[in-house]
């Protein structure tokens, strides 16, 4: 009879190790591409509006493309990243958006526009949920979010250089630049990760293919401990699913979990997705430079990543508890924005900070917590799922603003503020209900259990 090795209680004994910090830094690398790339356009459209001689609500539909492209491309890259490994997703996505981005800097016209950046948006939507997937199944347990949440923490960072480059770059090379940027790189990256890029250790230990790989990755996180021959490899605190059937999303318990999951990622990426899309913009409306707008988008991204990793530990043990909270914090920051911007500059940068630290605090955590739900064998599937659901609510958020656009700015803001207070009340009902769940499943609470 084989031995069976038991995948986590290793991890547990283990600790961090090389392959811990490498996989950090390959996922910082790969979340700061990805944000770029989504905050890309919205740094270029002022320059759009100026140069193609366009409305500023005529850039909604573009502004949404991406957003479409995303909604199936998590989905679709999170079948891909259970079927065939997290690496092989992170690759193919970052070769996918990274063609397209780079197509973006030789576009016309809003149609080619329009098109380039939804193919784009396919391949950035694989980004998130195989990160996530990656990181929780290869840490310790009192660590799983923790590192997820690192992780995937730099997104919103990755948002704020496309600020530093309009500011810099875009006035002697012109908008296209931003693409340019936003193009190569995703594809260096996936051509240096073919060789350098970890896998999954919980992946490769539901695949009899990855064997190899996974007793070479157990000898450097732990050379004194040896694979018996013919060992099984077992992930003892989680009930794993034969393939995939969308169904098994709703089972143990969550029949009613993940639908308001994907309602709180709905309502958090309407409304960060209107503060991304259109802050440059309405800065621009405000009367304000150009530069004033680039640096209110790029203190949200700043604030995002600065609360992305300070709400971390607290994430880590208080779970969708803790992002109630933050979401009640959204509500009065979110809606003094417009206000800010007619006082001051510097009333501006604080207001913007504060947001991003709210509300791409409360999207990190909500990438992770809600990763967090499902075992290995459908986690990817499930945290795509969730972005790619939500992203109707990311597609709904710009279109929404180019409808309101005449509007008085701080009203505009205090509309915008409106679904953090309602994704307050959704994330409460999932704290409780899963609570309740954890209840009536006692198996589940190892896999899920804070540190």
């Amino acid at each position: 009879m084989a031995e069976v090795v038991q995948v986590s209680r290793l991890l547990d004994q283990r600790g961090l190790s090389s392959f811990h910090y490498n996989l950090i830094f390959w996922c910082v690398l790969l979340s700061l591409i990805d944000g770029y790339d989504i905050a890309a356009i919205a740094f270029a459209a002022p320059h759009l509006v100026r140069e193609w001689g366009l409305k500023p609500g005529a850039l909604g539909p573009v502004f949404s493309a991406s957003l479409i492209g995303i909604l199936f491309g998590s989905a679709a890259f999170g079948w891909i990243g259970d079927r065939y490994g997290r690496k092989t997703a992170l690759i193919a996505s970052n070769l996918l958006f990274g063609v397209f981005t780079l197509a973006a800097a030789w576009s016309t016209s809003l149609d080619q526009l329009f098109w380039l950046r939804l193919l784009a948006g396919l391949g950035i939507g694989g980004v998130i949920p195989n990160v996530v997937a990656i990181n929780t199944e290869s840490a310790p347990r009192k660590l799983r979010a923790t590192l997820a949440l690192i992780g995937v923490g730099f997104v919103p960072l990755g948002g704020a250089i496309p600020g530093v480059v309009a500011t810099t770059l875009v006035p002697t090379h012109g908008w296209q630049i931003l693409f340019t940027i936003g193009g190569i790189v995703p594809i260096i990256l996936a051509l240096v990760g073919l060789f350098t890029l970890p896998e999954s250790i919980k992946f490769m230990a539901l695949h009899e293919s990855q064997r190899a790989k996974m007793e070479k990755t157990i000898a450097a996180l732990d050379p004194s401990f040896k694979v018996p021959a013919n060992a099984k490899f077992v992930i003892e605190d989680e009930q794993q699913f034969p393939g995939f059937n969308p169904a098994y999303l709703f089972r143990q318990g969550l029949w009613l979990v993940t639908p308001l999951l994907w309602l709180l990622f709905a309502l958090n990426l309407m409304g960060y997705f209107f503060l991304l899309s259109w802050t440059p913009t309405l800065m621009a409306v405000l009367k304000l430079p150009p530069s004033v707008g680039a640096l209110a988008g790029a203190m949200i991204q700043v604030g995002g990543t600065v609360g992305s990793l300070v709400l971390a530990r607290w994430v880590e043990r208080h779970r969708f508890l803790a992002i109630t909270f933050v979401f009640v914090a959204a509500v009065p920051i979110v809606a003094s924005i417009g206000y800010a911007g007619q006082s001051s500059t510097t009333a501006l940068a604080i207001a913007t900070f504060f947001a991003g630290f709210c509300v791409l605090g409360i999207q990190t955590g909500i990438n992770v917590a809600g990763a967090l739900v499902y075992p290995t064998s459908l986690r990817a599937n499930g945290s795509g799922w969730q972005l790619g659901i939500g992203r109707i609510g990311s597609i709904v958020g710009p279109l929404v603003g180019a409808l309101l656009i005449g509007l008085p700015v701080e009203k505009l803001y205090m509309w915008s503020a409106l679904p953090f207070a309602v994704g307050a009340v959704v994330c409460f009902a999932i704290w409780k209900l899963n609570e309740a769940r954890l209840q009536a499943h006692p198996e589940l609470k190892a896999a899920q259990a804070p540190a």
